[in-house]
């Protein structure tokens, strides 16, 4: 686990080379076709040298769940196994690591009559008002859903009109348990702030240098997609967007992009603070690759 452009994917492909594993994505963009440069999806030399599931699993008009990743992976992960293997998950999508660590709320499925509805609603009133029609309703939920948020709120809106009960409600008392394996918990990030920051605008320039570009107008131009879809709202696509459309420059999308992009770090190094029993490790430090290896095969050797 770690920050976007922490070196995971780096980490576990040398995994790969020492132990018998097999790499499981855990990326809610690395899932959609035709989004390769802009996710740092792992190029087709990585990808040959160690395979990963769970990518290009769907197209980006097309939608993908916490729960749909949990039953995906839950499936890959028994499949190794099987095969006398050890799952590897490597990604930093925190929400998709929840949902596989505790377990998810069953709620009910989306209903597209009544998301049309929503929408509708959305259009007419606004997401403020809709968001704090949700704080009169849910205050627990509604603060834990950003004001901006729009998939949440309206799913929000969705739960409550199909059950009758609020989602705080739902979440605590329809709960599907976690993963039954143990986990060995790897955080990979810089001790320093700033070097964070400057991979991840080294990594962004090196996006643009690749074709990102061009990766976007094909996108925008397919005419079947639109800013609200979940696969267009992921960091860089959502900006790329906005500049195509108009609505700014180049350069502005570029500053907008690697803003959204630190702002994604920060969310995710907070999330990782607060989970327990993480080892963390700097792979800047000279000793660090050989501490994760011995870590890993002792964890291993446990019955």
């Amino acid at each position: 686990m770690g920050p976007t452009a922490s070196g995971k994917t780096g980490l576990a492909v040398r995994l790969h080379d020492h132990f018998p594993c097999d790499l499981i994505s855990v990326d809610s963009a690395l899932v959609y076709r035709g989004m390769d440069i802009g996710t740092a999806k792992p190029d087709a030399d990585t990808l040959a040298r160690a395979p990963h599931r769970l990518i290009n699993l769907r197209d980006p008009a097309e939608t993908y769940s916490a729960a749909e990743f949990r039953d995906d992976a839950l499936r890959e992960m028994a499949e190794i196994t099987r095969q006398g293997r050890v799952p590897v998950l490597v990604g930093g999508t925190m929400l998709y690591f929840r949902a596989l660590l505790e377990g998810l709320s069953e709620l009910p499925p989306a209903d597209e009559d009544l998301r049309r509805e929503l929408s509708q609603r959305l259009a007419e009133e606004g997401l403020q008002s809709l968001h704090g029609e949700l704080q009169h309703r849910d205050p627990a939920a509604a603060a834990r859903i950003e004001p901006t948020d729009r998939q949440r709120i309206l799913r929000a809106h969705e739960v409550m009109a199909l059950s009758g009960r609020t989602l705080s409600h739902m979440q605590a008392a329809h709960r599907r348990p976690g993963a039954p394996y143990r986990f060995l918990k790897l955080v990979v990030a810089p001790a320093a702030r700033a070097e964070l920051h400057r991979r991840i605008e080294q990594r962004f320039d090196q996006m643009l240098a690749e074709g990102f570009e061009q990766e976007l107008r094909g996108l925008f131009a397919r005419g079947d997609l639109s800013p609200e879809l979940p696969a267009m709202r992921a960091v860089g696509y959502r900006q790329g967007w906005g500049w195509l459309a108009g609505d700014f420059d180049r350069q502005e999308m570029r500053e907008r992009t690697l803003a959204a992009t630190r702002q994604l770090a920060k969310r995710q190094l907070t999330w990782l603070r607060r989970e327990p029993g993480t080892l963390c490790y700097d792979l800047d430090e000279e000793t660090a690759f050989e501490q994760v290896l011995h870590e890993v095969s002792v964890f291993l050797d446990r019955p």
